[in-house]
């Protein structure tokens, strides 16, 4: 079997944000992982641990403070201009709320388009065209291209922000919460819709979510992020039945579904996170962890592979080993 494809790698990503206070929030600290070619990486965690920053220095909306974001081998942190232009055109983004991404004033068409006509590979004439066939991608009627975003459901929008965001035949695709806004129902749909265009299109998706039960439906690789760090990564079929990490294993005990005993006690971290301002020495997870032990106060942990897809952030596990 040939080695996976790695498109896009974090290098020791780090990420401070100066306080009114004096002090520093870390939003990232030391992060490193790798975007495979046609897989979709899932970022889980608390809201405020780091995630959409993290996938910010991705589409080059920000830049860290420290190490590498390479794009195909190249640190795109260090391009400018029209060549960090160009690169922009292979790596794209969806937004949680995508009416906040839209200008109210343009209908459809004009959004869908504006991005092709931005980098001059249609015309005006053929927007009309180019945009009922974006829009059929995404299983919109062609007719929607005249519509203003106003007057569409939340479900609407975000299929409109997709076809936008594929309009340029991207090779990364990134979801920011993407269906956080949504009801139940139509986030099943529009998550099938992204698989079936993942599939079509091969590509490589960043999915950023604070459901682990949904980052566990849809990724082929699991990234769990707390306080700025990623504290475990492994295959997202592998989630529940192999994860190590407490604080992992506490986001999976929290989800209840059909499949859950009702004898079972419900684990839940009946604490809030520390504050990023003031995260405390050794282990961050420390605090709200029911298994810390003396050297998780003197140590931070660092990673630990446990085999080439699976490592993990935590003393438990190198003392288990």
């Amino acid at each position: 079997m040939s080695e996976p494809e790695v498109i896009m790698e974090a290098l020791h990503v780090c990420k401070s944000y100066p306080a009114s206070d004096g002090r520093w929030l870390r939003a990232n600290e030391d992060v490193s992982l790798q975007l495979v070619k046609g897989k979709t990486l899932g970022l889980v965690g608390e809201s405020g641990c780091g995630k959409s920053t993290f996938m910010r220095f991705l589409v080059a909306l920000d830049q860290p403070d420290s190490g590498k974001i390479l794009y195909r081998g190249q640190d795109i942190t260090a391009l400018r201009g029209e060549t960090l232009r160009q690169t922009r055109r292979h790596i794209q983004m969806v937004f949680q709320d995508p009416g906040a991404s839209f200008n109210p004033k343009m209908k459809v068409r004009d959004i869908v388009c504006e991005p092709l006509l931005n980098f001059g590979l249609i015309t005006p004439k053929e927007k009309a065209a180019v945009c009922r066939s974006l829009l059929e991608m995404v299983e919109l009627p062609g007719d929607f291209a005249d519509r203003y975003p106003h007057s569409m459901s939340g479900g609407q929008r975000q299929r409109v922000a997709i076809a936008r965001a594929l309009a340029l035949q991207p090779e990364i695709l990134i979801l920011d919460e993407a269906t956080a806004a949504l009801d139940v129902s139509v986030q099943k749909n529009i998550i099938e819709l992204i698989v079936k265009l993942q599939r079509e299109r091969g590509l490589t998706i960043g999915f950023i979510c604070h459901d682990i039960a949904l980052v566990q439906s849809v990724a082929h690789q699991v990234a769990v992020m707390y306080l700025g760090r990623v504290v475990e990564v492994l295959p997202g079929e592998n989630l529940r039945s192999e994860a190590r990490h407490p604080y992992t294993r506490a986001l999976i005990d929290a989800v209840l579904d059909l499949d859950t005993d009702p004898r079972k006690p419900v684990t839940v971290i009946d604490s809030e996170p520390p504050s990023p301002l003031d995260i405390p020495a050794g282990c961050p997870f420390r605090d709200r962890c029911g298994q810390c032990f003396e050297k998780c106060a003197r140590e931070k942990p660092e990673m630990r592979w446990l085999s080439k897809e699976h490592g993990v952030a935590c003393h438990l596990v190198s003392e288990e080993g």
